[in-house]
């Protein structure tokens, strides 16, 4: 796939580090802002650094806080958190720049400042998003979310989850086909942990397969997410192990890009299972 002037295979995993621009998200909220209420560009430039010296291949930017109960933001402050961002990343390495948003005009602003590809936890849902994100040319993520973040997880309920994701996706991908978006510019996230129970989320896992079937790269995140914090009993800072064991297991199952925080970790686990796989196929 082509994100602008960078090509990426996704017949193996994809790193794609979660570069957070938000003062609430839930596990890395904040920690570029310093002492004080703005961002602090030397702080977003030297976290950019470690995490492609850590093997990050993309850099997705986010400043939009999409946990559970959270609430939207206007569009004015959420280009405020995102384009500097993204144009002081774009000046200062060679690296590709996924935008996380939904908002129509950080859609474009964030492709006329550099970004490379669209990240969308709505799908391109909200009014006008899908014209923006065709207008700009740039390669789609598509995905599942039951209701909005603020209302998500207070009684999620599916007759078949997979049945019902794999429609919501496929009717997507229609719309983007329609809106002039080719289907080679998409990938397909299922949305762990976005309006589903610890079961929902689990059998989802279990059908990566199926999902990889339908033709579309897919995005897996559930890095630190909640249904780690269920399985282990553990708080967001103790989930690390967590988190790449299921980053593994969506590896072996396909998954062509892992949306992460700790990138290290996970590439050092993916370097450990690609080297007893070609072992084994040797």
């Amino acid at each position: 796939m082509n994100l602008g002037q960078y090509q990426l295979d996704f017949s193996s995993p994809r790193i794609m580090a979660v570069l957070n621009t938000t003062p609430d998200s839930f596990s890395d909220g904040g920690q570029l802002y310093g002492n004080s209420d703005c961002l602090d560009m030397s702080l977003v430039l030297g976290r950019v650094e470690t995490l492609i010296a850590e093997g990050a291949d993309i850099i997705d930017v986010g400043g939009e806080s999409t946990r559970p109960n959270s609430v939207p933001v206007s569009a004015d402050e959420e280009l405020d958190r995102v384009v500097p961002i993204i144009e002081g990343i774009t000046a200062n390495f060679d690296v590709p720049i996924s935008v996380d948003t939904s908002t129509p005009v950080v859609i474009q602003e964030s492709a006329g400042a550099g970004a490379v590809m669209i990240n969308d936890v709505r799908a391109l849902q909200r009014p006008d998003a899908l014209a923006a994100a065709a207008s700009t040319g740039l390669p789609v993520c598509l995905m599942h979310m039951a209701g909005e973040p603020e209302t998500m997880q207070r009684d999620p309920r599916f007759k078949d989850v997979v049945k019902e994701v794999i429609e919501f996706l496929l009717t997507r991908v229609d719309a983007c086909e329609q809106a002039g978006i080719a289907r080679h510019n998409i990938l397909l996230d299922p949305g762990f942990g976005f309006g589903k129970t610890l079961e929902h989320n689990l059998t989802l896992f279990r059908a990566l397969p199926e999902l990889g079937s339908l033709g579309f790269p897919l995005l897996v995140g559930v890095s630190r997410k909640s249904m780690i914090g269920a399985i282990l009993d553990k708080p967001v800072d103790q989930r690390m192990v967590g988190s790449v064991a299921l980053a593994m297991l969506a590896a072996q199952q396909g998954v062509g890009v892992l949306r992460v925080h700790d990138v290290a970790a996970t590439v050092d686990a993916l370097k450990i299972m690609n080297a007893v796989e070609e072992r084994n196929n040797g």
